[in-house]
């Protein structure tokens, strides 16, 4: 039989060395970090929302908790980085992180599936200069899933032959025509939460646009702008609603540009369809397990999916045919999910109209509170947005 000690102290045995201040120290940093960095790609993130594409559901100024539990948290694709940064470092803005290593991901099961009109972080897929998993977070809702047909007809979305219905908050851009420059106006846009963020005091600039004439290009809410209509000051509301068939003036909208940033250089692009942000469509998002047979007009919608999204081996293209090892391929199956991002500010909002659809596998998870707001443009004692704190986002 074996026996076993057990070491016990007694008088004559001394007590365990106490740790210094600084052992103490450094162990509750460490399970400070190693605690923050599980929670945070585990369960929710914090962020802040610094550009104007999602108003007015979304302010400039708000910070965000988004959860990763509904869609399910992904694991790392990039293992090898500094915890708790992304790109790049807080202090010196060095690269943070090795893609040496790279692993294949697993989406652990959510609670909730991704739906039409959920607001969604997630990171965006152009960025090829980044691993997937560390590209840029965008924030937009969700308008249409996999599977879905979307059409956009004078500015109003059409999902699956329907109108969607539009976001309470859902801005675009006007053009607020003014006989001469006054003081009310500006007094009604502070009023109205009307705000040019590219100014430093956030007021609009009066401007002389031809076809137009005087007045200010703004971007606000349908209410807001029958409010405008109203005013004696006011001589015309003008929707800058761009019509059918008309291409964008500075940068194409996708497929026509499929491999956005680079404009228009992308191989065996088909000819134009001339759609833009209020005429764009119909388009079709691919769903796992849906095979599509490939063409010359759907190369381009699909290239990138199956060069880069799905990491398949030895896809190049030839005289606008997708090549497997040299091979034509003639079919593709699709092995996830994509989605169309649109932001709620519909005439200021890069998303994917521009660059695309969104793979699930790019997903964060699902913005579902607002826990502070802060107005960059207010005095000290009205900086904050008090009727924004604790504000759930829909």
């Amino acid at each position: 039989m074996a026996l076993f000690k057990i070491k016990r102290y007694g008088a004559n045995s001394a007590p365990p060395k106490p740790k210094s201040k600084t052992r103490e120290w450094t162990d509750s940093l460490v399970f400070a970090i190693v605690a923050a960095t599980l929670i945070r790609w585990a369960t929710f993130e914090a962020y802040t929302i610094p550009t104007p594409s999602m108003e007015d559901t979304l302010l400039v100024g708000d910070y965000l908790f988004v959860s990763k539990l509904h869609y399910g948290t992904i694991t790392p694709q990039t293992p090898l980085q500094i915890p708790l940064t992304h790109q790049t470092d807080p202090i010196f803005h060095l690269k943070s992180y090795s893609d040496l290593i790279q692993l294949p991901t697993f989406r652990f099961p959510g609670f909730s599936e991704i739906k039409r009109n959920d607001v969604v972080v997630f990171h965006v897929p152009f960025e090829l200069e980044f691993p997937a998993d560390l590209r840029t977070n965008y924030i937009k809702r969700c308008v249409a899933i996999a599977g879905d047909k979307l059409e956009i007809k004078d500015h109003q979305l059409y999902i699956n032959g329907q109108p969607a219905p539009n976001p309470a908050g859902l801005q675009s851009k006007y053009f607020i025509r003014i006989p001469e420059a006054n003081d009310e106006v500006i007094a009604a846009f502070r009023a109205q939460r009307v705000v040019d963020y590219q100014q430093p005091n956030g007021d609009p600039v009066l401007t002389e646009v031809p076809g137009y004439g005087l007045g200010y290009e703004v971007d606000c809410t349908p209410a807001v702008a029958a409010y405008f209509k109203k005013q004696p000051y006011v001589k015309e509301v003008i929707a800058e609603t761009i019509p059918a068939g008309q291409p964008e003036i500075n940068q194409a909208v996708f497929p026509d540009n499929p491999d956005y940033p680079t404009t228009l250089n992308f191989p065996g692009a088909p000819g134009l369809h001339h759609w833009n942000k209020d005429n764009y469509g119909p388009i079709s998002l691919p769903k796992k397990g849906e095979t599509v047979e490939l063409t010359a007009d759907n190369v381009p919608l699909y290239y990138k999916i199956i060069l880069r999204y799905e990491h398949n081996e030895g896809i190049t293209m030839q005289g606008g045919v997708i090549l497997q090892n040299g091979k034509p391929l003639k079919t593709y199956t699709f092995k996830q999910n994509y989605y169309f991002m649109m932001g709620d500010n519909r005439h200021d909002s890069l998303d994917s109209r521009f660059w695309g659809f969104v793979p699930e596998d790019h997903v964060v998870g699902k913005a579902v509170l607002i826990w502070l707001s802060v107005d960059p443009y207010a005095d000290f004692l009205h900086k904050v947005r008090w009727s924004r704190l604790f504000h759930t986002i829909n």
